[in-house]
C-alpha cells in the first residue's frame, strides 16, 4: 500500500500498460528506422547518401526529448488551427467517453502520434550509427567476399550474410534497453501528460512511497530478465552456429 491507503498494484497494473503504449510502438519504429538507414549508409559508404543521413543523424542525436516535444506539440497545434479540426492531440493518451472498436483505436493514434514523433526523431540515430559501424566491418570479412565470388551482387550478399552477423548487437543491445524506456521515460510523459510508469517512478520517489519505489524497481528487474530472454533468442534466430551448438 502507498502511504495515502492506494494499492501499488493497481498503480503499476494500469501504468505499465499506458507506459507500453506509448514507448514500444516508438521503440519498434525507431529501431526499423535505425536498422535501415544504417544498412542503406553502410551499402553507400562516404556516397551523398551516407552524408547526408550522417548529418541529419548526428543533429537529432544531440536534440533534447524536452526540445522535440516541444516542436512537435507546436507544429501540431498550428497544423490542427490550419485544418481547423483537431487531428493530433497534444496531452493524455485517450479521451473520456469515446465508445466503439473504430472511435477507440483512432482516438488512440491520435493521442500516440506526437509522442511517438518525438521519441523516433531523438532515438533512431543510436541504432544508426551502431548498425552502420558492425555492418561495415562485416562486409570486408571473408565470408562475404566469398559469397561475392561465388556470384552474388553486394546487396544480396550484405542481406543474406553480413547483415544476420551485424544485427545480433544491435538486437542484444535493444533487448536490454527495455527496462529503462520503460521506466525513464520521465521527461516524454510529463511533456504529454501521460500517467505511465516513468512518472509514477518520479512520483513514488518525491513522495517517499517505499513501496512504490520497490515496485518500480522490481518491475525493471522483470523486464531486465524478459530483455535478456529476448537477447538469446534472437541470437540464436540469427545465429545459425549458436543453433547447431
Amino acid at each position: 500500500m502507498s502511504p495515502t491507503g492506494g494499492s501499488v498494484n493497481d498503480q503499476v497494473g494500469f501504468r505499465m500498460w499506458v507506459s507500453a503504449e506509448l514507448v514500444l510502438g516508438a521503440t519498434i519504429i525507431m529501431t526499423l528506422l535505425g536498422i535501415w538507414i544504417g544498412v542503406y549508409t553502410a551499402s553507400r559508404q562516404y556516397k551523398l547518401g551516407d552524408r547526408i543521413w550522417q548529418g541529419i543523424s548526428i543533429v537529432t542525436l544531440n536534440i533534447n526529448i524536452i526540445v522535440a516535444g516541444l516542436a512537435v506539440v507546436i507544429l501540431a497545434i498550428n497544423f490542427n488551427n490550419w485544418v481547423g479540426v483537431r487531428v493530433f492531440y497534444v496531452t493524455g493518451s485517450s479521451t473520456e467517453g469515446v465508445t466503439g472498436f473504430f472511435p477507440v483505436i483512432i482516438d488512440a493514434l491520435q493521442h500516440l502520434a506526437l509522442p511517438t514523433i518525438a521519441l523516433v526523431v531523438t532515438g533512431y540515430a543510436g541504432t544508426h550509427f551502431l548498425q552502420r559501424s558492425l555492418l561495415l566491418d562485416n562486409i570486408s570479412a571473408d565470408y562475404v567476399r566469398t559469397a561475392r565470388a561465388k556470384g552474388l551482387t553486394k546487396p544480396q550478399a550484405i542481406r543474406r550474410h553480413a547483415l544476420r552477423t551485424s544485427l545480433i548487437p544491435v538486437a542484444t543491445q535493444v533487448a536490454f534497453s527495455i527496462p529503462a524506456i520503460f521506466t525513464g521515460g520521465i521527461l516524454t510523459e510529463t511533456i504529454f501528460a501521460w500517467q505511465g510508469m516513468g512518472r509514477y517512478f518520479l512520483t513514488t520517489i518525491n513522495g517517499n512511497d517505499v513501496h512504490g519505489v520497490v515496485a518500480v524497481a522490481a518491475f525493471g528487474a522483470l523486464l531486465t530478465a524478459i530483455g535478456a530472454l529476448l537477447a538469446d533468442i534472437t541470437v540464436v534466430v540469427l545465429d545459425p552456429r549458436v543453433r547447431v551448438s
